[in-house]
């Protein structure tokens, strides 16, 4: 019979469903994330773009919280190795990527925090949970983590596009199978990317 624990565990070939889940709601965090922060801009003062605002800060309060855990579950249960056959250029590669997509994901929603404190707008997480705010109201240096903020995204936005990317040319360039590894399902037998 089938042990359940195991499917929550990084095996030597998967990812267990722990940090498949993990890696997938934060994905999907930052999709949502990125069109409420690219829209939001674009509109006019509004009550819709304040109720933007807000949804794009509890959605990098929830994001940060994911990361975190994610970096936890990643100590906790070290995550399978890349496959024997991956030149050391892209053990490299694959290494730096996925430490500066963690360094961004942690330093992002803190940069989106201190901005909204020093702009004198406090975050509220879902209109219930106030945060403290972390710098006294100060709209220069509110300015200079706007145009911080911003540089991080675009820096992040282009190492997800790197890491995409990647996981398509594994799997349909290399076909080594790569991408299963994430995925909570697993290939059909005889598939010839698996």
């Amino acid at each position: 019979m089938d042990n359940p624990t195991k499917h929550s565990r990084s095996s030597a070939a998967r990812y267990g469903l722990v940090a498949q889940g993990l890696h997938w709601l934060t994905a999907f965090g930052l999709v949502g994330s990125f069109v409420l922060g690219f829209i939001m801009v674009e509109l006019a003062f509004s009550p819709l773009q304040l109720k933007m605002y807000s949804w794009h800060k509890w959605l990098g309060v929830c994001i940060w919280l994911l990361v975190l855990l994610r970096l936890l579950w990643r100590w906790w249960r070290r995550p399978p190795a890349l496959p024997a056959s991956t030149p050391p250029w892209q053990r490299r590669a694959a290494h730096v990527t996925h430490a500066g997509l963690y360094l961004l994901l942690v330093l992002i929603p803190v940069t989106g925090w201190l901005m909204s404190s020093a702009m004198g707008f406090q975050t509220v997480v879902f209109g219930v949970v106030p945060l403290p705010d972390l710098l006294v109201k100060n709209e220069v240096l509110g300015d200079r983590l706007a145009v911080l903020h911003s540089v991080l995204n675009k820096t992040l936005l282009a190492l997800i596009v790197l890491h995409v990317a990647a996981a398509l040319k594994h799997q349909f360039i290399d076909r080594d199978g790569l991408l299963w590894r994430m995925l909570p399902i697993r290939p059909r037998t005889g598939d010839p990317s698996s």
